[in-house]
């Protein structure tokens, strides 16, 4: 039997070699007296990088999702904002986020009790039970979560529902909505096994979920009156507007968006429909995506830029990230010469071995093209700002492989060989897919 142990002799050898090592002292020198960060970053990319770009196509100031999750709702939010400034003529315009928000939170809980539910008959340490238990409602989401909401919610300006101290910093609200839940989901298991279908049960937890909602977040308009002053000084008064009206005005065009992904696993084949085990938030609607290769979602994306619209996107955000400066580059810091070490993974090893996911949604808004290939990318992210180029990023096309995974885009961007893949029933992957990862949190 092979011995694992870790002995004496090997832990002085290991000293001995380190001590050896020169560059080793060094490097340890410089580390305990300054942020490794500060050590392995290449100063070459950083002052090679600058954000301009030949296709550009914000105009408009960045937005903060302060200590949230709701990046994804930020992003979607942002990607409709072209249809309002076109037809306004507004300088400045932002949706409402915690209207959306609002409504996520409603559907999460009712999606998770529901699935409690279907799933009562199942032991608590069953892997998908439990999966769910751990995180029964985060901030999270994917696209075709946002597009469930604004179907059947509808959107509203931000002065109709602004933002309060819990949308904008969810981690109190977030653990009373968790311990509800997962009690909800004790009661639900005991009702199931006393012969209760759990639907009346489940409505009273519900009650209580929009009780707790509403004192975190604010009651949702059901009306508000849409008038705005534009860039010119000229006043416009449109009226009264639901927010199922007020979506049909500038947000009509979503069901002719499709996500697709860049999953190079070999156990996702690509031009494949993936969905992913109990992932969504409003029920009778599901996360689905279309798998392709990478050069496909860069072409999208490019060719989205050139007609002057944003693409909402999914991506690894921390990996050789500078979140202050807002510069991505592949290489941005060499981990592997600072440490002496081997750190190399393909980018279906890291989803394969838990190293790398979606953690972040922003928005591409600009492409530096250079002799028909694009250099750099623009980014708008929904951290402030303070940071980046007054909140956006700037990403060399180095990054773009390895790091982004996910791009919402109109159909008509796609080939006609990959839109008839869209009408195939979805491969179910597990709940704890790292593809559906952008959801968790």
């Amino acid at each position: 039997m092979a011995n694992y142990d870790l002995t004496p002799d090997m832990l002085a050898q290991f000293t001995e070699e380190f001590t050896a090592d020169r560059v080793a002292r060094l490097v340890q020198n410089a580390v305990t007296v300054t942020p490794v960060s500060h050590i392995a970053k290449d100063r070459t990319k950083v002052t090679s990088i600058d954000a301009s770009m030949s296709v550009k196509v914000d105009s408009w100031p960045n937005t903060n999702q302060k200590k949230s999750g709701r990046c994804w709702i930020f992003s979607g939010l942002n990607s409709l904002k072209p249809a309002v400034y076109e037809a306004t003529g507004l300088k400045e315009f932002e949706f409402s986020q915690n209207y959306v928000h609002y409504f996520d939170k409603l559907e999460k809980a009712n999606w998770f009790l529901a699935s409690m539910i279907e799933m009562a008959d199942r032991p608590c340490d069953d892997r998908t039970v439990a999966w769910m238990l751990a995180d029964p409602i985060g901030d999270g989401g994917q696209w075709n979560m946002f597009v469930a909401l604004v179907k059947k919610y509808g959107l509203v300006p931000k002065y109709a529902m602004p933002e309060t101290e819990s949308s904008s910093n969810t981690p109190e609200m977030n653990r009373t909505l968790q311990n509800m839940l997962r009690r909800g989901a004790k009661v639900l298991r005991e009702a199931v096994a006393g012969g209760s279908d759990g639907v009346a049960e489940k409505n009273e937890l519900m009650r209580q979920v929009h009780r707790v909602l509403s004192i975190h977040l604010g009651t949702p308009p059901t009306e508000f009156v849409w008038q705005w002053r534009d860039k010119d000084g000229r006043f416009h008064r449109d009226g009264v507007r639901t927010p199922q009206q007020f979506a049909a005005e500038y947000a009509a065009s979503l069901d002719d968006y499709v996500c697709i992904v860049n999953d190079p696993r070999e156990s996702s084949p690509y031009g494949q429909v993936f969905t992913v085990d109990r992932l969504g938030n409003v029920v009778g609607e599901r996360v689905t995506y279309l798998n392709v290769e990478m050069p496909v979602i860069r072409k999208a994306v490019i060719d989205t830029l050139k007609d002057g619209r944003p693409v909402w996107m999914g991506c690894d955000t921390a990996k050789q990230c500078d979140r202050k400066a807002g510069i991505w580059d592949a290489t941005l810091y060499d981990w592997e010469a600072t440490y002496g070490i081997d750190l190399a993974m393909t980018k279906a090893e890291e989803l394969e071995y838990g190293e790398s996911q979606m953690t972040h949604a922003m928005q591409f808004t600009g492409v530096d093209i250079v002799d028909g290939e694009p250099r750099r990318w623009r980014i708008e992210n929904s951290w402030g700002d303070e940071i980046g180029d007054k909140g956006f990023f700037t990403m060399n096309d180095s990054w773009f492989d390895q790091h982004v995974f996910e791009v919402a885009v109109h159909k008509k961007y796609l080939p006609k060989k990959l839109l008839a893949a869209l009408a195939a029933e979805p491969i179910v992957l597990p709940a704890w897919d790292p593809m559906g990862s952008l959801a968790r949190g």
